[in-house]
């Protein structure tokens, strides 16, 4: 059985066992965090949600929060002798997906 949650802007596939990193949740390694906004469940039979599954929901454990690699941003412009370097390290939260339930 699978899922497609939204959480932080984006839609993640997920199924029980996988881990994954989402935007920063604000909770503490080893912390239950229940996603409700289920946009679809699939495995025997597929259920769409219009948007979302009504009380349907997938239990994660926070197994982990950090910052994403560096990612350069560097701004240029010809003849004018403009340039900007600006780096930038995105806050994650990693969890793991205990259970999906409809």
């Amino acid at each position: 059985m699978y899922a497609v949650i939204s959480t932080g802007g984006k839609q993640y596939k997920v199924a029980e066992g996988d881990v994954i990193r989402v935007e920063k949740l604000g909770a503490e390694e080893g912390a239950k965090v229940v996603f409700d906004k289920v946009m679809l469940i699939g495995g025997d039979e597929l259920t769409v949600g219009k948007p979302y599954i009504e009380g349907a929901s997938v239990d994660a454990t926070v197994t982990a929060n950090g910052k994403a690699d560096k990612v350069i941003v560097y701004k240029y412009k010809r003849k004018t002798g403009y340039h900007k370097k600006n780096g930038h390290r995105q806050l994650f939260t990693e969890v793991k997906i205990d259970k999906i339930s409809k």
